[in-house]
């Protein structure tokens, strides 16, 4: 136990802290000592920690790289998604495409499928009109047209403001556009200063499929997607132009347009719309009109001559210093200053420079002489300032359009010499085409109308249905006969309703006025017209030689020599519709009809309209597949367009199918719009029909067959037609001897069932190709 001493637990233990301390103390003391050793360990470390950080530089490297690598991927990935989305849009209008396609086939081969089947023939299937095409039409704009009411439209009062950024992209969403890139630069900006704003909430409809549309669109934020009967089509980007069609006329809506989310847009409406063409057209058209009259050699020329100049009017731009023309050049052109201002300078024999002897401005006009012959420039034109705005024409146009100078002249003389006694001359005109019928079929017409003069208002008091013979979305045309004899008609029943809906009174009054004063053996009659409180109704011609358009869907196409014939009774029809101002705006084979002599007779003039020497009209209006380029991008239009259509009639009639037709309208105005001169002919349509086809169908007004100096001769005239309109003319009034058919036009309802409904359609349609191919034969060796 020793002393018996006993220690602390603490000091019994060493004190590690202590002792580390003193190691401690210790290794820094032999630093102190030793400052080698103490720089070694430091640089040591330091490399170390060198090392370290090339070896993380290295690694950041890598990462980054591998950062762009991704970011690359990414790019990449996306590129490729942007094309797959593209792709796959293409892939879908495609698909949409195909099946229009098959749906029409299926509808061909279930109708030829039903040929065969040999249906009772007093009942006349809707389907029978399945395949046709249907006319379409915005409002009428006769009202809008009146002088006491133009000021109902004010473009200052429909301005809304929006900042020049969102102007920008509006623009730009309307220039990517297929068809609304068409429109000229000043209409575009009033259309977007027009353009209002409108939300959707999400969730909601912008466009709902199978409703009237009235609206174009711009989506400014937010997402939306289409719809086609439930099933998704694609989205709409943002900036983005949609609903287009619907500012041409009032159409219904073929597909769903749904807010996924919260939703901007810009939109126009189709009466503002309709108004922005219209007016900025006709304010250029009234400027261009005051520029010619004031041309000393042009002032006194008729309105119908002066608005065909206008519209061979071009415009070129000149900047600021730029020769318009050059002294002592041969010139062939006359200018009309329609923005800026120019100066005149001169050579002269005191001066080494040409000297300016007079400023010309907005108004004035200079190079006239060109029209009349070849000129040379007696003195320079120089712009004078940036934008300088010139309207030209050549004289070769100026010749094809109007006529030679000395023409128009010898034109004047006689035009304000005979003015009143031209007048008469044109009634006379009338009334000795009228005179064409034959004496039996002016009496028959007399008495007819004054039979049918003699009916009560009610018209089935007197007359009862035969069979249907025809089915629309307007109504149905009726075969009726007169109780108790054996007298026919065709009664159109139109339904008020109908009418009411698609805004179309003016068009069914315009229709009324208009056959009540034509006569002619190309266009049907009318006898009379009834009404009740749900339909109205026409009490027309019985033409029972058929459809033109059944019997081209049941060949499938005519050949040259019958496809002539039927072209030259229509150039007879608008010759003589024409000369009494009537633009007819809707020929199409499912408007022309076989009276029982085989000739061809215009029907439907639902679209037609009287319009005064030199004047135009804005209505939208015709069938998708036959309305000319100017109907289309609302610039206005007159008589010109019923020759656009007949070239496109021409081609349907050799081929079976017009040439612009597309999955929807929308694509079919496109084609139209890219032009005839693109197209490929079938080896089908031969070198003259081909001529007159294209040269029919010219995208500037001005310059279409039927529509030059010699007006619808020219088309007469045509190599491809000259023989047959001749043959026409002089054996109009020829029976088909050889085939004993004893037909009256007041048609008698015994020669309809002995003809008609004793045959299947097919064999129907066999019979009257026949028929026509006799007629033809018939009048073309007549001498």
């Amino acid at each position: 136990m020793g002393n018996g001493l006993v220690k602390p637990k603490h000091l019994r233990q060493p004190n590690r802290h202590v002792a580390n301390l003193a190691i401690g103390c210790a290794a820094s003391h032999r630093f102190l000592m030793d400052p080698c050793l103490g720089i070694n360990v430091i640089n040591g470390q330091a490399d170390v920690l060198c090392s370290k950080v090339l070896e993380l530089e290295k690694e950041l490297k890598r990462k980054d790289q591998q950062l762009q690598e991704s970011q690359s991927h990414v790019a990449e990935l996306q590129e490729q998604l942007a094309m797959q989305t593209k792709v796959i849009a293409e892939l879908t209008k495609e698909l949409q495409s195909k099946c229009i396609q098959l749906n029409k086939l299926q509808d061909v081969v279930s109708t030829q499928g039903e040929h065969s089947l040999q249906p009772s023939p007093f009942k006349v299937s809707a389907d029978r009109r399945r395949g046709a095409k249907e006319g379409v039409s915005a409002e009428p704009t006769t009202r809008l047209c009146d002088l006491s009411r133009q000021t109902m439209f004010s473009l200052e009062k429909a301005k809304v403001r929006k900042d020049s950024s969102e102007k920008k992209l509006i623009t730009d969403a309307l220039n990517k556009n297929q068809f609304l890139k068409r429109l000229e630069p000043h209409q575009t900006r009033d259309m977007v200063e027009c353009m209002y704003e409108r939300t959707f909430q999400q969730g909601s409809y912008v466009i709902r499929q199978g409703e009237p549309g009235n609206h174009i669109f711009v989506l400014k934020e937010g997402s939306l997607e289409v719809f086609q009967q439930n099933k998704l089509l694609s989205s709409i980007p943002v900036w983005t132009a949609f609903g287009e069609l619907a500012i041409l006329y009032n159409c219904t809506r073929t597909a769903s347009v749904k807010a996924i989310t919260n939703v901007k847009t810009w939109a126009l409406d189709r009466e503002v719309f309709q108004n922005i063409m219209r007016v900025t057209a006709q304010t250029r058209q009234e400027q261009y009109r005051n520029f010619l009259r004031s041309v000393s050699l042009l002032k006194n020329l008729p309105e119908d001559k002066l608005t065909k100049i206008m519209d061979c009017l071009e415009v070129e731009y000149y900047d600021k210093g730029d020769y318009v023309i050059r002294e002592g050049e041969e010139g062939n052109t006359f200018f009309i200053i329609a923005k800026g201002k120019v100066i005149v300078t001169q050579s002269t024999t005191d001066h080494s420079q040409p000297q300016v002897i007079k400023n010309l401005h907005k108004g004035d006009y200079f190079g006239e002489k060109a029209l009349i012959s070849d000129d040379v420039r007696s003195a320079n034109v120089i712009a004078d300032e940036h934008n300088v705005e010139c309207l030209v024409i050549d004289r070769e146009t100026f010749n094809q359009t109007v006529g030679t100078y000395e023409e128009l002249q010898t034109y004047l003389e006689g035009y304000v010499a005979n003015l009143a006694q031209a007048d008469e001359r044109r009634h006379a005109k009338g009334r000795s085409f009228c005179g064409q019928l034959t004496k039996e079929v002016s009496l028959e017409m007399i008495e007819l109308k004054e039979k049918v003069a003699q009916f009560p208002p009610s018209p089935f008091q007197n007359l009862e249905v035969v069979t249907t013979l025809g089915v629309g979305g307007f109504g149905r045309v009726e075969l009726v006969k007169v109780k108790n004899e054996n007298m026919a008609f065709a009664m159109k029943c139109i339904k008020k309703k109908h009418v009411v809906d698609t805004k179309q009174q003016e068009h069914i009054y315009s229709e009324k006025k208009i056959l009540e004063q034509i006569c002619s053996p190309f266009v049907v009659k009318l006898y009379r017209t009834f009404k009740d409180n749900k339909y109205v109704y026409m009490l027309l011609e019985a033409c029972l030689g058929g459809e033109l358009w059944s019997l081209l869907r049941d060949r499938g196409s005519f050949d040259e020599f019958t496809t002539k014939f039927c072209v030259g009774c229509v150039t007879e029809a608008f010759d003589y519709l024409h000369q009494i101002g009537i633009i007819y705006r809707d020929l199409k084979p499912e408007n022309l009809i076989l009276d029982a002599e085989g000739y061809i007779k215009l029907v439907d003039f639902g679209f037609a309209k009287k319009i005064g020497s030199g004047q135009k009209t804005w209505t939208f209006c015709g069938t998708p597949e036959y309305v000319a380029p100017e109907v289309i991008l609302s610039k206005g239009h007159d008589f010109s367009v019923d020759f656009w259509s007949l070239g496109i009639l021409v081609y349907e009639l050799l081929t079976g199918s017009p040439p612009f037709s597309g999955a929807d309208q929308m694509i079919t105005y496109n084609l139209i719009l890219k032009g005839i001169e693109k197209l490929d002919f079938p080896k089908t349509i031969t070198r003259r029909p081909e001529d007159l086809i294209r040269r029919l169908c010219r995208q500037n007004p001005t310059e279409r067959l039927g529509n030059l100096r010699n007006g619808i001769n020219d088309i007469k005239k045509h190599s491809c037609l000259d023989r047959l309109i001749t043959a026409t003319l002089t054996a109009i009034h020829l029976k088909w001897e050889a085939l004993q058919m004893n037909f009256q036009a007041g048609t008698r309802i015994s020669d309809h069932f002995s003809f008609w409904y004793i045959y299947s359609d097919s064999q129907a349609s066999v019979l009257l190709c026949f028929l026509l191919k006799m007629k033809l034969h018939k009048l073309c060796s007549t001498p």
